[in-house]
């Protein structure tokens, strides 16, 4: 017996050691506010003193649970790494105090830290959030809604809570974990924090060095087009023996040959953005495709995601359609800078305006690649006749 407990003691411990190392990756942090502090009193008998905080919109709609305990605090050191002006050591006007936040990635939540100086020993008459704080994606349109709070009795609750003078609290709201294509964000339902429909972007150097590097991306989802006509004795020179495809993964228009790239464990895919020019039009890629990175390493194609692999194919759409191809490369590691792509000249056939020429774009970025992630969302097909 005392062995189990032992052992459920050391899972415990365990876990806990995991939490607290959890890898936590800023995506951005707003401007430190200066609140206006309501007036203070002093418990002569206790020597404390208290805020009751302003108001703070529809609290009488919810149920005061009163003063919390164990509210996360952020240590002295930290601070001064990320907000100087809420240093111990930062002078503030008399009769207010620093408010401000902070957006990062940890495990599968992104989680908004709400930091907040205690102006008094007490504060009572808080909110952090509820189900109506929210971060919408202003590319897709998506909501990500929050799911719980930490402390997490204080979700959809008024409450108090009780600390040294000067300290900072990390008040937090976990939200389900946003993609890394977002990057311009609108975030709503945090009113302490002026959160009431403002719009955040990702800071700039995460596109970078420090998030993208550090991370692999999910599988890419495209939709698959559809074969009307299976390739039969497939033969170059003669067009009647291509395979034909319809309902191609459609995306906004962009500049012909843009590019993005998703880095997984497995494999590299790279969309490319292709025109349609005519009803039914005819393509290739892939075969001998390689990326070439800096030091002489070649990354070959394993294949065309939902078109033939070298073979040349008919895609039927409209003129004006915008197209993603997708070829998958052997995985490029996370520390590839730039790589360069190159095809390789196909073999002469016989069509109307034949062309398989070779090809190298030289340097490409990875990351700015990886920022492309978001032109390639399927768009569907809109025509007024």
């Amino acid at each position: 017996m005392k062995k189990m407990i032992m052992l459920s003691l050391l899972a415990l411990t365990s876990i806990a050691t995991q939490a607290q190392t959890q890898k936590k990756v800023e995506i951005t942090k707003g401007p430190s506010y200066m609140m206006a502090v309501p007036e203070i009193t002093l418990d002569k008998k206790t020597k404390k003193t208290t805020v009751q905080w302003r108001s703070t919109e529809n609290n009488s709609w919810h149920e005061d649970i009163g003063i919390l305990d164990n509210v996360p605090v952020i240590d002295s050191e930290s601070i001064e790494s990320t907000f100087l002006n809420m240093s111990p050591t930062a002078s503030e006007p008399k009769g207010y105090t620093s408010m401000t936040w902070l957006l990062t990635d940890e495990g599968d939540n992104t989680v908004l830290h709400c930091y907040f100086r205690m102006p008094a020993d007490i504060v009572k008459n808080f909110w952090l959030g509820n189900a109506e704080s929210c971060i919408l994606d202003k590319e897709t349109g998506i909501i990500y809604q929050a799911r719980s709070t930490v402390p997490e009795r204080c979700y959809n609750k008024v409450f108090s809570v009780k600390g040294k003078e000067g300290t900072v609290l990390d008040l937090q709201i976990l939200f389900p974990r946003l993609p890394e294509t977002v990057h311009d964000m609108i975030i709503y339902g945090i009113p302490n924090w002026y959160l009431r429909g403002s719009e955040v972007k990702k800071i700039q150097r995460l596109y970078g060095t420090i998030s993208y590097r550090e991370s692999y991306d999910t599988i890419p989802q495209f939709h698959m087009a559809r074969m009307v006509k299976e390739s039969v004795n497939y033969n170059k020179d003669s067009i009647d023996s291509w395979a034909v495809y319809t309902d191609a993964h459609l995306i906004k228009p962009v500049e012909e040959q843009t590019m993005a790239l998703w880095l997984t464990r497995d494999a590299t895919y790279l969309a490319i953005a292709t025109e349609q020019n005519w009803i039914r039009e005819y393509y290739g890629r892939g075969g001998n495709t390689i990326l070439l990175g800096k030091n002489g390493r070649q990354y070959k194609c394993k294949g065309v995601m939902g078109y033939p692999d070298n073979d040349l194919f008919w895609l039927e759409g409209y003129p004006g359609d915008y197209f993603a191809i997708v070829l998958v490369f052997e995985p490029l590691p996370l520390n590839v800078d730039t790589f360069n792509y190159v095809v390789p000249e196909g073999e002469p056939f016989n069509a109307w305006g034949a062309n398989w020429k070779g090809e190298v774009i030289s340097n490409l970025d990875v990351q700015q690649l990886r920022k492309n992630q978001h032109l390639f969302k399927y768009r569907p097909r809109v025509v007024v006749k």
